[in-house]
């Protein structure tokens, strides 16, 4: 007597679940599996906008580029699932950090950068942490970051050898960068 066919389960109810946990996870932990995935395709134009934001030449009194890092390093960056868009410039400055927070504080702001403070993390001085602002609204939204680095990070990351600058020990790399979403979308420092 051969065996009664066995009733088809359905497969909806654990894909539902698995799904369903799949976002909660996602929604708790603060990522997004339903990323837009952006390319670095025509971004041209955005490019070249941000490589003409004045932040990045305006810099506080001694500043000097290091030779051969003295242009705007500006490029798409889409190795992460998501395509970010920066231009940066590198500075050695003689004096202090605080100078630095000062200068870009009064000079970025007075120029409408709002500066964002990491609400996890308020106990570090803007001298070690650096400093983060933000302009415009979507579409038209940027960031913008001021970052100490030391020689170390300058050869490590730009494979460059800091020059005299850098040996009397008071001498620090100055980051200036601006940044945004290929499309212009708003985003925060810290989020």
């Amino acid at each position: 007597m051969p065996l009664s066919p066995r009733p088809a389960r359905s497969l909806a109810p654990p894909v539902t679940l698995l799904l369903a946990t799949a976002l909660m996870t996602a929604g708790l932990t603060g990522c997004s599996t339903l990323s837009p995935f952006h390319t670095c395709d025509d971004t041209a134009a955005r490019l070249k906008g941000l490589r003409s934001q004045s932040i990045l030449t305006t810099v506080p009194e001694g500043a000097t580029a290091p030779k051969g890092l003295d242009d705007v390093d500006s490029r798409c960056v889409d190795d992460t699932g998501d395509a970010w868009l920066y231009a940066a410039r590198v500075y050695a400055f003689p004096g202090s950090r605080q100078k630095v927070v000062d200068f870009y504080r009064t000079t970025a702001e007075a120029d409408g950068w709002q500066v964002q403070h990491d609400p996890l993390d308020q106990d570090t001085p803007d001298t070690t942490a650096g400093l983060c602002f933000t302009r415009g609204g979507d579409g038209k939204a940027l960031l913008l970051t001021v970052q100490f680095t030391s020689a170390e990070d300058l050869k490590f990351e730009h494979d460059y050898d800091a020059g005299p600058e850098f040996d009397s020990g008071a001498g620090f790399e100055v980051e200036v960068e601006v940044g945004s979403e290929t499309d212009g979308a708003k985003t925060g420092c810290f989020d």
